[in-house]
Protein backbone atom coordinates (compact mmCIF):
# COMPACT_ATOMS: atom_id res chain seq x y z
CA UNK A 1 0.00 0.00 0.00
CA UNK A 2 1.41 3.35 -1.07
CA UNK A 3 -0.02 6.41 0.65
CA UNK A 4 0.58 9.84 -0.80
CA UNK A 5 0.03 12.92 1.31
CA UNK A 6 -1.57 15.81 -0.55
CA UNK A 7 0.00 19.26 -0.34
CA UNK A 8 -0.88 21.13 2.83
CA UNK A 9 -4.19 22.95 2.63
CA UNK A 10 -7.11 23.77 4.87
CA UNK A 11 -10.31 22.21 3.58
CA UNK A 12 -13.60 23.90 4.48
CA UNK A 13 -15.75 21.60 6.59
CA UNK A 14 -19.41 22.08 7.51
CA UNK A 15 -20.14 20.34 10.81
CA UNK A 16 -23.67 19.60 12.00
CA UNK A 17 -24.44 18.41 15.52
CA UNK A 18 -26.70 15.52 14.55
CA UNK A 19 -29.85 14.59 16.43
CA UNK A 20 -30.11 16.93 19.45
CA UNK A 21 -31.73 14.17 21.51
CA UNK A 22 -28.67 11.95 21.12
CA UNK A 23 -24.94 12.12 21.72
CA UNK A 24 -24.28 14.18 18.60
CA UNK A 25 -23.96 17.60 20.29
CA UNK A 26 -21.41 16.39 22.83
CA UNK A 27 -19.38 14.62 20.13
CA UNK A 28 -19.38 17.77 18.01
CA UNK A 29 -18.24 19.78 21.03
CA UNK A 30 -15.32 17.44 21.61
CA UNK A 31 -14.26 17.81 17.98
CA UNK A 32 -14.54 21.58 18.08
CA UNK A 33 -12.74 21.86 21.40
CA UNK A 34 -9.68 20.02 20.05
CA UNK A 35 -7.08 22.54 18.81
CA UNK A 36 -5.58 19.92 16.50
CA UNK A 37 -8.81 19.80 14.50
CA UNK A 38 -8.96 23.54 14.11
CA UNK A 39 -5.37 23.43 12.84
CA UNK A 40 -6.32 21.03 10.02
CA UNK A 41 -9.40 22.67 8.52
CA UNK A 42 -11.64 25.71 8.39
CA UNK A 43 -14.69 24.53 10.33
CA UNK A 44 -18.17 26.03 9.97
CA UNK A 45 -20.64 24.88 12.61
CA UNK A 46 -24.29 24.67 11.60
CA UNK A 47 -25.96 25.43 14.94
CA UNK A 48 -27.16 28.25 17.13
CA UNK A 49 -24.45 29.63 19.39
CA UNK A 50 -26.41 28.62 22.48
CA UNK A 51 -26.38 24.97 21.31
CA UNK A 52 -22.61 25.09 20.90
CA UNK A 53 -22.21 26.66 24.33
CA UNK A 54 -24.45 24.06 25.99
CA UNK A 55 -22.60 21.15 24.38
CA UNK A 56 -19.23 22.64 25.33
CA UNK A 57 -20.35 23.03 28.94
CA UNK A 58 -21.61 19.43 29.01
CA UNK A 59 -18.21 17.97 28.13
CA UNK A 60 -16.08 20.70 29.72
CA UNK A 61 -14.32 22.13 26.67
CA UNK A 62 -13.71 25.62 25.36
CA UNK A 63 -14.72 26.33 21.76
CA UNK A 64 -13.26 29.61 20.45
CA UNK A 65 -15.33 31.25 17.71
CA UNK A 66 -14.70 34.03 15.21
CA UNK A 67 -16.28 35.49 12.05
CA UNK A 68 -13.64 33.70 9.97
CA UNK A 69 -12.49 30.16 10.80
CA UNK A 70 -8.79 29.60 11.43
CA UNK A 71 -6.42 27.50 13.49
CA UNK A 72 -7.49 29.65 16.43
CA UNK A 73 -11.28 29.48 16.08
CA UNK A 74 -14.30 27.97 14.36
CA UNK A 75 -17.17 29.90 12.82
CA UNK A 76 -20.71 29.30 14.07
CA UNK A 77 -23.31 29.94 11.37
CA UNK A 78 -26.05 30.89 13.84
CA UNK A 79 -29.39 31.50 12.14
CA UNK A 80 -31.31 31.82 15.44
CA UNK A 81 -33.61 28.95 14.54
CA UNK A 82 -33.54 26.92 17.79
CA UNK A 83 -37.09 25.90 18.78
CA UNK A 84 -38.50 27.63 21.85
CA UNK A 85 -39.43 24.29 23.43
CA UNK A 86 -36.35 22.34 24.57
CA UNK A 87 -35.73 18.96 22.92
CA UNK A 88 -35.46 16.20 25.48
CA UNK A 89 -32.48 13.86 25.48
CA UNK A 90 -32.99 10.20 24.72
CA UNK A 91 -36.30 10.33 22.85
CA UNK A 92 -37.38 9.91 19.26
CA UNK A 93 -39.40 12.94 18.18
CA UNK A 94 -40.43 15.05 15.23
CA UNK A 95 -38.83 18.23 16.67
CA UNK A 96 -35.49 16.45 17.03
CA UNK A 97 -35.69 15.21 13.44
CA UNK A 98 -36.65 18.65 12.19
CA UNK A 99 -33.69 20.23 13.96
CA UNK A 100 -31.23 17.72 12.53
CA UNK A 101 -32.73 17.99 9.05
CA UNK A 102 -32.71 21.79 9.11
CA UNK A 103 -28.97 21.94 9.71
CA UNK A 104 -28.23 19.20 7.18
CA UNK A 105 -30.17 21.15 4.58
CA UNK A 106 -28.14 24.27 5.35
CA UNK A 107 -24.92 22.30 4.93
CA UNK A 108 -26.11 20.83 1.63
CA UNK A 109 -27.01 24.31 0.39
CA UNK A 110 -23.47 25.48 1.17
CA UNK A 111 -22.13 22.50 -0.76
CA UNK A 112 -24.33 23.27 -3.77
CA UNK A 113 -23.04 26.85 -3.70
CA UNK A 114 -19.43 25.65 -3.72
CA UNK A 115 -18.69 27.21 -0.32
CA UNK A 116 -17.52 24.09 1.49
CA UNK A 117 -15.48 21.00 0.61
CA UNK A 118 -17.02 18.45 2.98
CA UNK A 119 -19.84 17.80 5.45
CA UNK A 120 -19.39 15.92 8.71
CA UNK A 121 -22.48 15.12 10.75
CA UNK A 122 -22.74 13.43 14.11
CA UNK A 123 -25.31 10.63 14.61
CA UNK A 124 -28.88 10.89 13.37
CA UNK A 125 -32.01 8.95 14.23
CA UNK A 126 -33.81 7.66 11.14
CA UNK A 127 -37.22 7.49 12.80
CA UNK A 128 -37.03 11.11 13.93
CA UNK A 129 -35.91 12.13 10.44
CA UNK A 130 -38.90 10.34 8.90
CA UNK A 131 -41.23 12.04 11.39
CA UNK A 132 -39.69 15.29 10.15
CA UNK A 133 -40.42 14.52 6.50
CA UNK A 134 -37.42 12.63 5.15
CA UNK A 135 -39.03 9.86 3.11
CA UNK A 136 -35.98 8.51 1.29
CA UNK A 137 -34.78 5.06 2.35
CA UNK A 138 -31.61 6.50 3.90
CA UNK A 139 -29.54 9.66 4.23
CA UNK A 140 -27.47 8.79 1.16
CA UNK A 141 -30.52 8.96 -1.12
CA UNK A 142 -31.64 12.17 0.58
CA UNK A 143 -28.23 13.78 0.07
CA UNK A 144 -28.07 12.66 -3.58
CA UNK A 145 -31.45 14.24 -4.26
CA UNK A 146 -30.49 17.49 -2.53
CA UNK A 147 -27.26 17.63 -4.53
CA UNK A 148 -29.07 16.80 -7.80
CA UNK A 149 -26.79 13.81 -8.26
CA UNK A 150 -27.99 10.66 -10.02
CA UNK A 151 -24.71 8.78 -10.49
CA UNK A 152 -23.57 5.62 -8.68
CA UNK A 153 -23.50 5.83 -4.88
CA UNK A 154 -22.69 3.49 -2.02
CA UNK A 155 -22.24 3.73 1.71
CA UNK A 156 -18.56 3.17 2.39
CA UNK A 157 -17.92 1.63 5.80
CA UNK A 158 -14.47 2.08 7.25
CA UNK A 159 -12.44 0.65 10.08
CA UNK A 160 -8.70 1.03 10.56
CA UNK A 161 -6.98 -0.52 7.58
CA UNK A 162 -10.10 -1.62 5.68
CA UNK A 163 -12.82 0.08 3.62
CA UNK A 164 -15.94 -1.68 2.32
CA UNK A 165 -18.45 -0.77 -0.38
CA UNK A 166 -21.77 -2.43 -1.25
CA UNK A 167 -23.36 -3.25 -4.57
CA UNK A 168 -26.79 -3.09 -2.89
CA UNK A 169 -27.62 -1.47 0.43
CA UNK A 170 -30.94 -0.74 2.11
CA UNK A 171 -33.12 -3.16 0.15
CA UNK A 172 -34.82 -6.42 1.04
CA UNK A 173 -32.90 -9.66 0.61
CA UNK A 174 -35.49 -10.81 -1.92
CA UNK A 175 -34.38 -7.98 -4.24
CA UNK A 176 -30.61 -8.37 -3.92
CA UNK A 177 -29.93 -10.94 -6.67
CA UNK A 178 -31.87 -8.92 -9.24
CA UNK A 179 -29.83 -5.80 -8.40
CA UNK A 180 -26.43 -7.49 -8.60
CA UNK A 181 -25.50 -6.87 -12.24
CA UNK A 182 -22.28 -6.51 -14.16
CA UNK A 183 -22.80 -2.75 -14.28
CA UNK A 184 -23.74 -2.27 -10.62
CA UNK A 185 -20.83 -4.40 -9.45
CA UNK A 186 -18.34 -2.54 -11.63
CA UNK A 187 -19.76 0.74 -10.37
CA UNK A 188 -19.17 -0.27 -6.74
CA UNK A 189 -15.61 -1.38 -7.49
CA UNK A 190 -14.77 1.85 -9.29
CA UNK A 191 -16.37 4.00 -6.61
CA UNK A 192 -14.37 2.30 -3.84
CA UNK A 193 -11.17 2.61 -5.86
CA UNK A 194 -11.77 6.32 -6.43
CA UNK A 195 -12.37 7.07 -2.74
CA UNK A 196 -9.36 5.07 -1.61
CA UNK A 197 -7.24 6.97 -4.12
CA UNK A 198 -8.65 10.29 -2.96
CA UNK A 199 -7.93 9.31 0.63
CA UNK A 200 -4.28 8.95 -0.33
CA UNK A 201 -3.73 5.33 -1.40
CA UNK A 202 -2.19 5.54 -4.86
CA UNK A 203 -2.74 1.91 -5.86
CA UNK A 204 -5.68 0.51 -3.90
CA UNK A 205 -5.99 -3.26 -3.64
CA UNK A 206 -9.61 -4.41 -3.79
CA UNK A 207 -11.22 -7.79 -3.22
CA UNK A 208 -14.76 -8.68 -4.27
CA UNK A 209 -17.26 -10.93 -2.48
CA UNK A 210 -19.45 -13.50 -4.16
CA UNK A 211 -23.21 -13.44 -3.61
CA UNK A 212 -24.00 -17.12 -3.25
CA UNK A 213 -22.66 -19.78 -0.85
CA UNK A 214 -19.38 -21.41 -1.91
CA UNK A 215 -18.95 -18.81 -4.66
CA UNK A 216 -21.99 -20.27 -6.41
CA UNK A 217 -20.40 -23.69 -6.91
CA UNK A 218 -20.05 -23.08 -10.67
CA UNK A 219 -23.71 -22.21 -11.02
CA UNK A 220 -25.13 -24.88 -8.73
CA UNK A 221 -26.24 -22.30 -6.14
CA UNK A 222 -26.80 -19.37 -8.51
CA UNK A 223 -25.24 -17.77 -11.56
CA UNK A 224 -24.62 -14.22 -10.36
CA UNK A 225 -20.90 -14.95 -9.99
CA UNK A 226 -20.74 -16.18 -13.59
CA UNK A 227 -23.07 -13.65 -15.19
CA UNK A 228 -22.28 -10.46 -13.25
CA UNK A 229 -19.53 -10.47 -10.65
CA UNK A 230 -16.66 -12.15 -12.51
CA UNK A 231 -17.26 -10.09 -15.67
CA UNK A 232 -17.28 -6.91 -13.56
CA UNK A 233 -13.98 -7.88 -11.96
CA UNK A 234 -12.55 -8.54 -15.43
CA UNK A 235 -13.80 -5.16 -16.64
CA UNK A 236 -12.18 -3.39 -13.67
CA UNK A 237 -8.91 -5.23 -14.21
CA UNK A 238 -8.94 -4.25 -17.89
CA UNK A 239 -9.24 -0.62 -16.77
CA UNK A 240 -6.07 -0.94 -14.73
CA UNK A 241 -7.55 -1.47 -11.26
CA UNK A 242 -5.90 -3.88 -8.83
CA UNK A 243 -8.94 -6.05 -8.08
CA UNK A 244 -9.63 -9.76 -7.74
CA UNK A 245 -12.46 -12.10 -6.88
CA UNK A 246 -15.14 -13.05 -6.36
CA UNK A 247 -14.38 -14.94 -3.16
CA UNK A 248 -16.85 -16.44 -0.67
CA UNK A 249 -17.90 -13.84 1.87
CA UNK A 250 -17.26 -16.24 4.76
CA UNK A 251 -13.52 -16.36 3.95
CA UNK A 252 -12.55 -13.13 2.16
CA UNK A 253 -12.41 -11.13 5.39
CA UNK A 254 -9.93 -13.66 6.81
CA UNK A 255 -7.61 -12.47 4.03
CA UNK A 256 -8.37 -8.78 4.63
CA UNK A 257 -4.65 -7.99 5.09
CA UNK A 258 -4.30 -8.40 1.31
CA UNK A 259 -6.72 -5.57 0.58
CA UNK A 260 -7.32 -1.88 1.19
CA UNK A 261 -10.99 -2.38 0.37
CA UNK A 262 -13.59 -5.11 -0.11
CA UNK A 263 -16.78 -4.90 -2.18
CA UNK A 264 -19.73 -6.80 -0.71
CA UNK A 265 -22.95 -7.63 -2.50
CA UNK A 266 -25.44 -6.59 0.19
CA UNK A 267 -25.67 -4.74 3.49
CA UNK A 268 -25.10 -7.39 6.15
CA UNK A 269 -22.55 -9.32 4.13
CA UNK A 270 -19.99 -6.61 4.78
CA UNK A 271 -21.43 -4.97 7.88
CA UNK A 272 -21.33 -8.06 10.08
CA UNK A 273 -17.64 -8.51 9.31
CA UNK A 274 -16.79 -4.83 9.76
CA UNK A 275 -18.58 -4.51 13.09
CA UNK A 276 -17.02 -7.67 14.46
CA UNK A 277 -13.57 -6.53 13.37
CA UNK A 278 -13.75 -2.99 14.71
CA UNK A 279 -17.04 -1.48 15.85
CA UNK A 280 -15.37 1.27 17.87
CA UNK A 281 -13.92 3.95 15.64
CA UNK A 282 -15.97 3.02 12.56
CA UNK A 283 -16.87 5.61 9.94
CA UNK A 284 -19.45 5.82 7.15
CA UNK A 285 -18.70 7.88 4.03
CA UNK A 286 -21.57 8.67 1.66
CA UNK A 287 -19.65 7.43 -1.36
CA UNK A 288 -20.04 8.73 -4.89
CA UNK A 289 -21.49 12.13 -4.06
CA UNK A 290 -19.86 15.28 -5.49
CA UNK A 291 -19.08 16.55 -1.99
CA UNK A 292 -17.41 14.53 0.77
CA UNK A 293 -19.92 13.53 3.49
CA UNK A 294 -18.78 11.50 6.50
CA UNK A 295 -20.28 10.45 9.82
CA UNK A 296 -19.48 8.10 12.70
CA UNK A 297 -20.78 4.60 12.06
CA UNK A 298 -22.63 4.33 15.37
CA UNK A 299 -26.06 5.62 16.36
CA UNK A 300 -27.46 8.27 18.66
CA UNK A 301 -26.89 6.24 21.86
CA UNK A 302 -30.04 7.56 23.56
CA UNK A 303 -29.20 5.58 26.69
CA UNK A 304 -26.20 7.81 27.47
CA UNK A 305 -27.26 11.02 25.71
CA UNK A 306 -26.64 14.09 27.85
CA UNK A 307 -24.17 12.38 30.16
CA UNK A 308 -20.98 13.43 28.36
CA UNK A 309 -19.78 9.81 28.29
CA UNK A 310 -19.85 9.13 24.54
CA UNK A 311 -16.55 8.18 22.89
CA UNK A 312 -15.42 10.63 20.23
CA UNK A 313 -13.27 8.05 18.40
CA UNK A 314 -15.61 7.44 15.45
CA UNK A 315 -16.46 11.12 15.07
CA UNK A 316 -12.77 12.02 15.10
CA UNK A 317 -12.05 9.41 12.44
CA UNK A 318 -14.94 10.74 10.32
CA UNK A 319 -13.53 14.27 10.49
CA UNK A 320 -10.02 13.10 9.65
CA UNK A 321 -11.20 11.10 6.64
CA UNK A 322 -13.35 13.98 5.36
CA UNK A 323 -10.40 16.36 5.66
CA UNK A 324 -8.07 13.95 3.86
CA UNK A 325 -10.40 13.28 0.92
CA UNK A 326 -11.49 16.90 0.56
CA UNK A 327 -7.89 18.07 0.62
CA UNK A 328 -6.78 15.61 -2.04
CA UNK A 329 -9.77 16.41 -4.25
CA UNK A 330 -8.97 20.10 -4.05
CA UNK A 331 -5.29 19.49 -4.71
CA UNK A 332 -6.15 17.41 -7.78
CA UNK A 333 -8.46 20.12 -9.08
CA UNK A 334 -5.94 22.84 -8.36
CA UNK A 335 -8.67 25.07 -7.00
CA UNK A 336 -10.95 25.29 -3.97
CA UNK A 337 -14.33 24.96 -5.63
CA UNK A 338 -17.02 22.77 -4.08
CA UNK A 339 -19.75 20.80 -5.82
CA UNK A 340 -20.04 23.21 -8.73
CA UNK A 341 -16.30 23.76 -9.15
CA UNK A 342 -16.43 27.38 -8.04
CA UNK A 343 -12.88 28.63 -7.65
CA UNK A 344 -13.71 31.76 -5.64
CA UNK A 345 -16.84 31.11 -3.60
CA UNK A 346 -18.86 33.91 -2.06
CA UNK A 347 -18.34 34.72 1.63
CA UNK A 348 -20.33 32.75 4.19
CA UNK A 349 -22.31 34.96 6.53
CA UNK A 350 -21.77 34.17 10.21
CA UNK A 351 -23.40 35.32 13.41
CA UNK A 352 -20.31 37.38 14.25
CA UNK A 353 -20.12 39.09 10.86
CA UNK A 354 -18.97 37.94 7.45
CA UNK A 355 -16.65 34.96 7.20
CA UNK A 356 -14.37 35.49 4.24
CA UNK A 357 -13.72 32.20 2.44
CA UNK A 358 -10.43 32.28 0.58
Amino acid sequence: MTVTTAPARRPRIALTMGDPAGVGPELAARLLGNPANRAKADIYVLADQCEVDAAAALVGVTIPTAPTPSAAAVTVLDDHSLPATPIEFGKVSQPAGERALHQLNRALALANEGKIDAIVFTPLNKTSLHYAGMHEEDELRYFAKALAYDGPTSEINIIKGLWTARVTSHVGIKDVARLVTRESTLGAIELLHKLLYEYGIDQPRIGVCSLNPHNGENGLFGTEEIDAIRPAVADATARGLDVDGPYPCDTIFLARHKYDGIVSMYHDQGQIAIKLLGFDGGVTVQGGLPVVIATPAHGTAFDIAGTGKASVASSQNALDIAIAIAGRRAANRGKTGGVNGVSKPAPIASAQGTAVVA
